[in-house]
């Protein structure tokens, strides 16, 4: 999938582990897991706009897109 998600990248540099982003913004553990690892097939925008507002960044750093190479 040409959608890269980097939330571990963000958490990383926060020093912020999945359970305490998860008691933050009131998403369950196992929905950021599937976010994390890429796995997930959409997000709603108010749970980007909770992770932003909790990791202070922007959405861009959170979803990558690279084109697909044949």
């Amino acid at each position: 999938m040409p959608i890269i998600v980097n939330l571990d990248v963000e958490m990383a540099k926060k020093k912020m582990s999945l359970s305490e982003l998860s008691d933050k913004i009131g998403i369950t553990m196992a929905n950021l897991s599937i976010l994390k690892t890429g796995k997930g097939k959409a997000i709603r925008f108010s749970t980007l706009e909770s992770i932003c507002k909790e990791l202070n960044c922007m959405p861009g750093d959170i979803l990558e897109y690279r084109e697909k190479l044949n």
